[in-house]
């Protein structure tokens, strides 16, 4: 049975045109683009129609780091994969690429097929995942081959999280080659973790123990050291690399310095780091364990350089990062340790409404706001022109936006399972009104329509700006 949607009025904003379009729908994809009001548009005739005068139509959201049901610290993230993608949707956010775990001394088809299995049947939206390398081995290094031809096509690296997640330089090395020949993309957490467990030994010992010296203890000149050695190891190997997380203005020195010299490197920034800062870490009464993420929240001053790096596109793409832990019975473990406060924030749900903040407010443009959360990151991970744009042939994830709607963000209207907002009490401009997954509404005037077991599975091709 075949189904057809026009989306009539609105101003469709991709991260290159801005035009009033009407929109058809077809069987789950875009079908075609008229301006609105000509005979083209008129021609599409009858089917559900979707008023949407006076706002945006936008492409639905990738975010391109997010970690539903993750275990870490002795506890578990909170959001399932089917409350996270839920909360995803009302945010404006119609596709995650989440992160399969190989566990020390197991094999990367196990991880993969562990989180295949919480997420199956479970998704509001569509995911993909990339795959965290924990262990370099031949065997290893075998897998990486297959899953690429699967549409598993990027492969996290931790410099950070000695005896968890951490590669030594050798092994990166290793894996960097590998992706060189498979056209794997190799993402990095970059954090010098051996130096960090040393000052976090030394904090402890002196009594520091609360949570503002999460951000002390990871400097961000280890933050800087290890993206400069990541991008040289990288080049060593003939390999490109993307760097999560960029939080400080000495890393971002060093993308754009590996960038200027033509070198195949790629950087991403979160929300938390464009908004909050080392203030939010210091709050009083254990509440800065709120924010205890890695790479840490900075001082304030840093958020300059980070605007400015997705304007001069140093840095690409915004993600949330999103591993939420509960402030009651999660974030509480690490009372009297910081080193213990699970390391995560939740904002899958709050990205998209805080870039548009960011348009508001004059960081970037609309068209920027699009590319650096829709179409780079869906070109970065090989998912474009399925998604990430309004074109014909695309998936219908589309975003029916309202510019003018006015918010407060807060813990009781989101809809992540997680007992604190990190921005609450801000208020933004812009709100989600209605959102459609390959053409089936989920968010339906502010109403969710959607159901578990929508969402699909999506397999990606190589990163699509290294051909």
């Amino acid at each position: 049975m075949s189904s057809r949607t026009v989306i009539r009025g609105g101003l469709v904003i991709t991260a290159s045109d801005e035009i009033h379009a009407d929109v058809l729908i077809e069987d789950g994809r875009i079908a075609a683009l008229a301006a609105s009001g000509t005979p083209a548009a008129e021609a599409f005739g009858a089917g559900q129609v979707i008023d949407a005068t006076g706002k945006y139509v936008i492409p639905g959201g990738v975010d391109g780091h997010t970690h539903m049901q993750m275990p870490f610290g002795g506890t578990t993230a909170a959001d399932t994969f089917e409350t996270g993608t839920r909360a995803a949707a009302w945010g404006g956010t119609t596709t995650i690429v989440d992160f399969a775990i190989q566990s020390v001394g197991g094999t990367l088809r196990e991880g993969l097929d562990a989180w295949h299995a919480k997420a199956e049947g479970n998704c509001a939206i569509d995911y993909a995942f990339h795959m965290i390398v924990s262990d370099v081995n031949q065997e290893t290094l075998k897998e990486m081959d297959l899953l690429v031809e699967e549409g598993v096509t990027s492969f996290k690296q931790f410099m950070a999280y000695p005896g968890v997640f951490y590669s030594d330089d050798g092994q990166i090395l290793r894996a960097m080659q590998r992706a060189a020949e498979n056209g794997g993309l190799i993402m990095m957490h970059a954090e010098n973790g051996i130096a960090i467990d040393v000052l976090v030994e030394q904090a402890l010992a002196r009594g520091e123990t609360d949570p503002r010296y999460h951000g002390e203890v990871r400097k961000a000149l280890l933050e800087a050291e290890a993206t400069h050695r990541a991008i040289r190891l990288a080049q060593v190997a003939g390999a490109p690399l993307y760097v999560v997380h960029v939080s400080a203005q000495e890393a971002v020195a060093e993308l754009a310095r590996a960038r200027d010299a033509g070198l195949n490197v790629f950087g991403e920034t979160c929300p938390q780091y464009l908004f909050l800062s080392t203030d939010n870490l210091a709050e009083p009464d254990f509440e800065g364990a709120k924010y205890v993420c890695s790479t840490p929240l900075r001082p304030r001053e840093h958020q300059a350089a980070l605007w400015h790096g997705l304007r001069t596109n140093d840095l690409q793409v915004v993600s949330t990062d999103h591993c939420p832990f509960c402030f009651n019975g999660q974030k509480e473990l690490g009372r009297g340790d910081f080193s213990k406060i699970p390391n995560g924030l939740p904002g899958v749900e709050n990205r998209m409404d805080l870039l548009h903040q960011a348009v508001v407010d004059g960081h970037i443009s609309r068209r920027r706001w699009i590319e650096i959360a829709c179409a780079t990151p869906a070109r970065m991970f090989g998912l474009y022109p399925k998604k990430g744009t309004i074109t014909p042939g695309a998936d219908a994830d589309v975003v029916i936006y309202d510019p003018h709607a006015e918010q407060v963000m807060s813990a009781e209207t989101h809809h992540m399972n997680v007992d604190y907002s990190a921005y609450e009490g801000r208020r933004t401009t812009g709100r989600v009104e209605t959102v459609l997954s390959r053409g089936e509404l989920v968010i339906d005037q502010r109403e969710y329509t959607g159901r578990a077991g929508h969402g699909a599975f999506t397999p990606r091709t190589t990163c699509q700006y290294l051909n």
